[in-house]
């Protein structure tokens, strides 16, 4: 028992010590951030204004890897089917990771297969719609919406695939006022915008950018409505869906952190946790984000990113069983 004991202790104390060996020589190649959409959306436009500045503080340079597909859920097995050892870092949210899952039978993974290294950015939602849609708030929007629905052509509504946030949030206005609306999945927010702007779909609900503002500014595209509990600096007239009868309490963000496999090695993690924090610290990256109308919260430790990572899936899945969601 007393070798036994020994051999064990030993064993332990072999995997600590490799471990941080490990840890000391990550990163010793260049990074790939893996961001789940095409080029050109919101999630892009953070991986780039980032990876140099991570780069910086790895060592190593940090290649942006744009994959779309599956409601994120392409970019998200991608990781799981490589190596747990820091050099492919998804960046997402519960979007992909909580939601994509619950809807789409062909993603066979939770999301407790990740790990929360770092949140980057609190993203505020807008309601975009083509330039002619006849709806300046969200009781005109609902008008609308029930005239066409009568007609028998339900509104559209754009998002980044089945069982997206996007999704979630067209098909849960759906059911709070009872009017039915068609769902038009795209692979990521770039195309899901081309074809808003070509009048292809009605609306698309959707974190946004200094690039959306200027499509509204320039008439391209409408504005009926913000999500937010209050209006948007760079939307002061557009009005918070909550602000009409038909969709009070109507209220979303979402938000965008770095994730690993939950079963990287901790010294790794603990690596790029601390890179991560510097960048999210970084003014350079603040004021990039912040101009373009995200949020940039102060970083947080490990143990308070699993709990908000916890938190964020107990309450998306919660919404799913309400709509009574399913795999197809």
């Amino acid at each position: 028992m007393i070798w036994l004991r020994k051999t064990q202790l030993v064993f332990l104390g072999a995997l600590l010590a490799g471990g941080t060996a490990f840890a000391q020589g990550y990163p010793s190649k260049p990074v790939s951030l893996v961001v789940p959409y095409p080029a050109g959306g919101v999630s892009d436009v953070i991986a780039r204004t980032v990876n140099t500045v991570l780069a910086k503080h790895l060592g190593q340079p940090v290649i942006v890897e744009n994959l779309g597909g599956a409601g994120g859920g392409i970019a998200a097995q991608k990781i799981l089917n490589s190596p747990a050892d820091g050099y492919l870092i998804f960046q997402g949210s519960p979007n992909e990771l909580v939601l994509s899952p619950l809807t789409n039978a062909a993603l066979k993974y939770k999301s407790e297969d990740f790990r929360l290294v770092q949140m980057i950015t609190i993203n505020p939602l807008v309601m975009l719609a083509r330039k002619d849609l006849p709806a300046s708030n969200g009781d005109e929007l609902m008008s609308y919406a029930r005239k066409t629905a009568a007609e028998g052509k339900p509104l559209t509504y754009a998002s980044v695939g089945p069982g997206s946030l996007y999704h979630l949030l067209g098909a849960h206005m759906s059911q709070t006022t009872g009017v039915p609306m068609t769902h038009v999945p795209y692979k990521g927010g770039a195309p899901a915008t081309q074809d808003l702007l070509a009048g292809q779909v009605d609306i698309f609900m959707t974190p946004y950018n200094r690039a959306y503002v200027a499509m509204v500014e320039e008439g391209k595209l409408k504005a009926p409505a913000v999500l937010s509990a209050g209006r948007q600096e760079m939307f002061p007239k557009v009005p918070t869906l909550s602000e009409s009868k038909a969709l009070k309490s109507f209220e979303f963000e979402t938000w965008a952190g770095f994730f690993v496999r939950k079963d990287t090695p901790e010294p790794v993690v603990q690596a790029l946790h601390k890179a991560l924090s510097q960048v999210a610290n970084d003014p350079s990256v603040r004021t990039a984000l912040e101009a373009q109308a995200m949020i940039v919260p102060r970083p947080q430790p490990l143990p308070a990113l699993d709990k908000l990572y916890s938190d964020n899936t107990a309450r998306y899945r919660a919404i799913a069983r309400e709509m009574n969601l399913q795999p197809q």
